[in-house]
């Protein structure tokens, strides 16, 4: 999601929890499985996403589950949307879903965590919804998403600066930003005192319709 020139630094994975089980599993099998349909060694998925041999070692066997920024540099390197990375099974009934039941992407440091609105239900969607939450003078840093990549971010709680590439946009409660994210942003909560809470939509291109 983003950064400017590097914000924060944060470890490759965030302690384990119990709560986490089902989504570390996920992760570890669609890791599993998109790896092997491209016939990549870790090695080369490495090379490609940027993240340690070690580490992905670890997640495909469900040891560690990846921060946000670690999740979004495999799913960049496997050249697939994030959700494909995070796919439950399918689904044919309405679903509820809980809060108290939510699985949290977190930061290295835990003050920024990612929240889907969605079910994680196959590989065709091309929108995606989430809520972002930065504590108090937190920094969320990422590169630029696949090419041809929207948000559609908005501010439901606190304000927040966001940064496209060298351009900085100040946000107050209800202000929406719409910017092509396939290039490196990051978002910022300078309120020492409150978080900041954050909805985001997402939107990928079609084949045949990206930004020039």
């Amino acid at each position: 999601m983003s950064r400017p020139r590097k914000a924060t630094t944060a470890p490759d994975h965030v302690p384990e929890a119990d709560s986490d089980d089902a989504l570390r599993a996920a992760v570890a099998a669609n890791l599993r499985r998109l790896r092997a349909e491209r016939g990549w060694s870790l090695d080369e998925l490495g090379q490609q996403a940027g993240v340690s041999k070690a580490m992905l070692h670890q997640i495909e066997l469900g040891r560690s589950q990846p921060t946000v920024a670690v999740a979004w540099r495999i799913a960049q390197g496997l050249k697939v949307p994030f959700n494909d990375l995070l796919a439950l099974p399918t689904t044919n009934h309405d679903l509820v879903l809980r809060r108290s039941d939510a699985k949290l992407l977190t930061s290295g440091e835990g003050n920024f965590s990612s929240r889907a609105l969605f079910p994680f239900d196959g590989p065709a969607r091309t929108a995606e919804f989430y809520e972002l939450r930065l504590k108090a003078g937190a920094v969320e840093a990422a590169r630029g998403h696949a090419h041809g990549t929207t948000e559609h971010l908005v501010v439901a709680s606190g304000s927040a600066v966001v940064t496209v590439e060298d351009v900085t946009h100040q946000l107050a409660l209800g202000d929406c930003l719409v910017f092509r994210a396939d290039r490196d942003h990051a978002y910022r909560n300078e309120d020492r005192t409150r978080e900041a809470v954050l909805y985001l939509m997402m939107t990928y291109a079609l084949p045949g319709q990206v930004h020039a």
